[in-house]
């Protein structure tokens, strides 16, 4: 047997076998399909370097990094900057630091930094409103890797878990849409695979019924959670139908898309087309008029999770409660609402 490759990491075994950090990662976890051929290389790999998970490597040398890394899907999202924020008060009031990874909605990327875990750069992973399914998750989990959720809920004995109530907070804002005298309202998801995609979309849709209103399937489009994409969904919106009168966005990059669309069509808001958002994003605050949204008390969440993560990974133990649910306030301002600013 070669001598162990000093400090060898994932990334040497990927290199060595010719696949990607997160087949390594599938392989090494069991947590998704990868083929014989890749398999048996990166096998040969971790033969060849002597490479050693970290949850294995910690159990032999009690290596702390006093490091968590956190995972974003889009850093360009401004929805994520007091999140982190809640995370690195908390985090570096007990001692920890962290490190800010940015997916780029992409799930092979999400997974690539997973590795950080298993390579010991950093001692957990705080994932927010992660891609990676429930079982890729609890794989991770199994095999002793410490990780946190921020904004989905995940039955896991060892993942504690900060979400708030999509489902809801979207009811309580289309609510407040039909209270204004809207009875054709659109919405704007994000991605499809997105939970708060599908539970807002679920608020809506219990809106629409607790009203005896139709749903009417033209009017859903989706924005990716973007201005830009936000911007051209409702333009597709108005292609397909110009009688609704009023917009749900799945979040505010989306809704602020929906003024610049507004805008350029000579449509004003709220007296042609009411918009409500998510996120209490600030600059909502400063258009005009000012953005309804629906507030997430986004600092709390990422101060609690961050709490919860490191006082499991000092304790060596899963406290009994490890899923919060924190409630989310409706912000009435001049884009759903005449007379307001």
């Amino acid at each position: 047997m070669p001598p162990r490759k000093p400090d060898a990491t994932i990334l040497d075994v990927a290199r060595t076998a010719g696949v990607s950090a997160a087949t390594v990662s599938r392989v090494l976890n069991g947590s998704g399909p990868v083929s014989p051929s890749a398999r048996g290389r990166v096998e040969e790999a971790v033969e060849r370097l002597r490479y050693m998970p970290n949850a294995s490597a910690k159990s032999l040398r009690h290596l702390k990094t006093s490091t968590l890394a956190v995972i974003v899907s889009d850093i360009l999202v401004s929805y994520y900057a007091e999140i982190v924020k809640g995370i690195e008060n908390t985090a570096g009031a007990l001692r920890y630091k962290i490190l800010i990874c940015d997916a780029q909605n992409q799930r092979e990327k999400e997974a690539d930094y997973m590795t950080l875990a298993m390579d010991r750069t950093v001692d957990g992973i705080i994932l927010i409103a992660p891609m990676l399914g429930d079982a890729e998750l609890a794989a991770y989990a199994d095999r002793g890797y410490a990780l946190g959720l921020i904004g989905r809920r995940i039955d896991h004995p060892a993942i504690p878990c900060v979400y708030t109530d999509n489902v809801g907070a979207a009811t309580e804002a289309v609510a407040h849409l039909i209270g204004q005298g809207h009875e054709q309202i659109a919405f704007l998801s994000g991605f499809a695979d997105a939970t708060d995609s599908y539970e807002r979309l679920e608020g809506y849709m219990k809106a629409l019924r607790q009203a005896s209103l139709p749903f009417r399937p033209e009017l859903i489009d989706s924005g990716g959670f973007s201005e830009s994409g936000g911007y051209e969904a409702f333009l597709r919106l108005r292609e397909r139908s110009q009688s609704f009168t009023a917009v749900f966005a799945a979040n505010d990059e989306m809704a602020l898309g929906i003024y610049r669309a507004c805008a350029e069509l000579g449509i004003p808001i709220p007296a042609g087309m009411a918009v409500v958002g998510v996120d209490n994003n600030r600059v909502g605050k400063y258009v005009a008029p000012a953005l309804s949204t629906i507030d997430p008390p986004k600092h709390a969440m990422g101060a609690l999770l961050a709490e919860k993560l490191i006082d499991q990974l000092g304790e060596g133990r899963h406290a009994a409660t490890r899923c919060f649910e924190v409630s989310s306030r409706l912000l009435v301002r001049g884009s759903s609402a005449s007379g307001l600013t």
